[in-house]
């Protein structure tokens, strides 16, 4: 009998901790998407992100994947500083 009223009382505690512990799960995801998106705006990403897709192309010499890359210095140069020289595609 004591167990039973024991169990109970560790299934109606589980089921407000599991009920808590996701309502928080939610919101901290949902603050880490939101952390996310306005981070993913910030100049200085985008700017490493360039710099990283130069090195990639002096390795590789495509001229299609140049074209790509200077129109995202073109729009980087456009919003943020420093400005980052437009690459040569010739």
């Amino acid at each position: 009998m004591e167990n039973s009223v024991m169990y109970l009382q560790w299934k109606l505690t589980f089921q407000k901790t599991s009920l808590r512990n996701l309502i928080l799960i939610v919101i901290g995801i949902s603050l880490l998407i939101i952390l996310i998106s306005f981070t993913s705006s910030s100049c200085g990403i985008q700017h490493m992100i360039i710099l990283n897709e130069i090195i990639s192309y002096e390795k590789s010499l495509e001229p299609e994947f140049c074209e790509i890359i200077v129109e995202k210095i073109d729009l980087f140069n456009d919003d943020c500083e420093p400005q980052i020289e437009i690459l040569d595609c010739g």
